[in-house]
């Protein structure tokens, strides 16, 4: 079965998967009281870009929020389960037919996340290195204004802004930042690579005999409440 037919039913189950590690992992910690399992809340702000050589980017600012959960596991060692949902923005040079109107052309990316972090924990509750996979569910690269729709992108003859909004809706992310702050709260920074090719689907297509390429990165900056 295609997952990129799927996006909204691989979400579900990624979800219920999650709430399942969520009931196990309380469990576990009730029974063994010198262990941890808080629940938290988290927002922030995102900058998002892709890495390719097929287009002339412009990293955008966005916004992410979301649910988690911190437990201990071993040793120095804490676990992050979390979903987050994201709205990522990112610009795109294109021009018009008659190359009067050259434009950094906006787009706009939802989606909704997965994560499996290790924690290890440098001062424990205050301060600690976050690193694991991610599974990135994500819907169209929409354009914020239709105006720009037939413009064409830099480097090509016929490839307009409309033509490029059908990217990957599934892709793998891996990640690695740091967090510091208190028990209750605390602020990360998390930089998230995308290992899939985004603009895979673009190859099917056959545009301009071109192969392309693109890895996301993102960066976040968030505030997490704990309770």
């Amino acid at each position: 079965m295609n997952l990129t037919q799927y996006p909204l039913m691989s979400l579900k189950k990624a979800i219920f998967v999650t709430f399942l590690v969520f009931s196990f992992q309380q469990m576990d910690a009730q029974r063994n009281f010198e262990e941890y399992n808080r629940l938290g809340l988290t927002g922030g702000f995102t900058f998002f870009d892709i890495s390719t050589s097929n287009f002339e980017t412009e990293q955008g600012q966005g916004f992410e929020g979301g649910f988690t959960t911190r437990g201990s596991f071993r040793g120095s060692f804490d676990l992050i389960y979390g979903i987050s949902f994201y709205n990522n923005k990112i610009g795109i040079r294109g021009n018009d037919l008659l190359k009067t109107d050259p434009q950094s052309i906006k787009y706009q990316i939802q989606s909704a996340q997965i994560g499996l972090l290790g924690s290890l924990n440098i001062v424990k509750h205050h301060f600690s290195l976050e690193f694991g996979p991610i599974l990135n569910v994500n819907g169209k690269m929409n354009l914020d204004n239709e105006r720009y729709s037939d413009y064409i992108l830099d480097g090509y003859t016929t490839l307009t802004a409309n033509d490029i909004q059908d990217i990957n809706r599934i892709n793998f992310h891996v990640a690695g930042g740091i967090t510091a702050g208190l028990k209750s709260f605390r602020l990360s920074a998390l930089y998230q690579y995308g290992v899939t090719n985004i603009f895979d689907k673009f190859n099917d297509k056959n545009i301009e005999n071109t192969d392309f390429e693109g890895h996301s990165s993102t960066i976040t900056l968030a505030a997490t409440i704990y309770f």
